[in-house]
């Protein structure tokens, strides 16, 4: 087994009010913590307590907890062994984590795609790219080759960092084909087969093809309501010993979390007593739609971590452009290693990011303004036609993870695609193929056409209810 231990206490509190109002009973224990694995918030492999302390921190007979563990096995969701405890199950076996066919996003325009939280290109972009133009014909008599990336953007870069509280220099940064390219370069440098990547659930789907892509092992650390569960994360370092971590501090994808300065205190002191490397995903850190200061950046707090970023959401996804920061010597492994799937990126565009980034504070002003202004009519869209989803406003970023009050996330995708919109479930999100009670909605589209796919949704989602009968709570 590779999964980690769950405390007696943990549970108990992961199970709150169990009871309701009612008497405690097996078959209501088993059932929240059904609830709780299809809700992600107790992943597959996760060894549960021992019957006498789990009782005893419920306050009830060990009896009931052994008859809980069985209706557990009996439905799937547990299995034991005579001597070694017990663990979670998940009842027809394991998702690998990997993207579902059809999540590449389709050409048809009668389509409207909500699978994907990317906005379109900043008006600026065009004034741009004609100063990259202009600046062209200074490299022509070079070889065009430039696998550490073009010096004046890592130079720009390095100095956006140092702006934000961490010394940078151009040394340290490495330019890639967005982060996607970023994370995966860091994979095939650092990991090997077998080994195990500590991720958390749920978290970004391409990273898990990306980590299953190099034949490693993903370990779930569930999300807490509130965020994150850095006590269960310290331990599940100790426990499980992962070769990495990929973290998403900054407008977490999809829930939005974003973690407090004290928080990556915390998180930088458990990677540090357990000597691991994390990579840091900062692809929407410049999403922030507080206008406050933000906390520092993660690596700040340690220097076990390698931060990626990309031009794809504060920019354009069209220039395939993103970095790496981490110590220079990293660096030049990771250009060695280069060699053996690409060569560098291309220069016009990197001179495009280099303008967009020298004129950033005016670009992403307006470009968070845009974010706040399709939020709001995403929000007022989701009121009227689906009110009875939940969600919290996230500080930044650019979706809504919603609450369909039901597991059918997955059934409401098909229906939703049926109808003209393309929905991302909340199995897509997962290590194992839960939370199918979540769908990630982003609020990148204009108005009228985000309210325009809220209304099929709310059509599909008609359509499930008059399946599974009146009393279903998804509309």
């Amino acid at each position: 087994m590779n999964g980690t231990s769950l405390s007696a206490r943990k549970l108990a509190d992961l199970l709150g009010a169990w009871t309701g109002t009612g008497r405690p009973s097996s078959r209501a224990l088993a059932a929240e913590v059904r609830q709780l694995v299809l809700d992600g918030r107790l992943p597959p492999d996760t060894r549960l307590p021992a019957e006498r302390e789990l009782a005893d921190a419920l306050g009830v007979s060990r009896t009931l907890v052994v008859r809980t563990l069985e209706l557990l096995r009996e439905d799937g969701f547990a299995s034991s062994r005579r001597g070694a405890g017990s663990w979670v199950r998940l009842p027809g076996g394991e998702r690998t984590g990997a993207a579902p066919a059809g999540w590449v996003p389709g050409e048809d325009p009668e389509v409207i795609n909500l699978a994907q939280a990317t906005p379109a290109a900043p008006a600026e972009l065009l004034g741009a790219a004609r100063r990259a133009q202009e600046r062209l014909p200074e490299h022509l008599g070079e070889h065009g080759y430039l696998p550490h990336g073009l010096l004046a953007l890592r130079a720009r870069i390095a100095e956006g960092y140092t702006r934000r509280g961490l010394p940078t220099g151009p040394e340290q940064v490495l330019v890639t084909h967005g982060a996607q390219h970023a994370f995966a370069l860091v994979l095939r440098t650092l990991v090997a087969p077998g080994d195990r990547v500590l991720v958390e659930h749920p978290t970004y789907p391409n990273a898990l093809t990306a980590i299953h892509g190099v034949h490693a092992r993903p370990v779930a650390v569930p999300m807490a309501e509130d965020g994150w569960d850095l006590e269960q994360l310290a331990a599940t370092l100790r426990q499980t010993s992962p070769r990495l971590a990929y973290l998403i501090p900054d407008f977490h994808n999809p829930t939005g979390f974003r973690l407090d300065a004290g928080g990556r205190a915390r998180l930088g002191q458990a990677l540090r007593r357990t000597c691991t490397t994390a990579v840091v995903d900062e692809t929407l850190v410049d999403l922030d739609l507080t206008g406050q200061p933000p906390p520092p950046p993660m690596a700040a707090f340690s220097n076990r971590v390698i931060t990626v970023g990309s031009a794809s959401k504060a920019f354009w996804g069209g220039l395939r452009l993103g970095w790496i920061r981490a110590p220079e010597a990293l660096v030049r492994r990771m250009v060695l290693g280069r060699a053996a799937v690409d060569l560098g990126g291309p220069l016009l565009e990197q001179l495009v990011l280099d303008e967009l980034l020298a004129a950033s504070d005016e670009v992403l002003a307006r470009r968070r303004q845009e974010i706040a202004d399709r939020r709001g009519d995403l929000v007022a869209a989701l009121g009227a036609h689906l009110p009875h989803w939940r969600y919290r406003l996230p500080d930044g970023g650019l979706s809504l993870w919603c609450d369909i009050g039901a597991p059918v996330s997955s059934r409401l995708s098909v229906a939703a695609e049926q109808r003209g919109v393309r929905l991302a479930p909340g199995a897509r999100f997962s290590v194992h193929g839960s939370l199918e009670r979540w769908v990630r909605v982003p609020c990148t589209l204009p108005g009228e056409q985000s309210a325009e796919a809220v209304r099929r949704l709310a059509r599909a989602a008609g359509s499930l209810r008059e399946i599974g009968g009146q009393d279903d709570p998804i509309v």
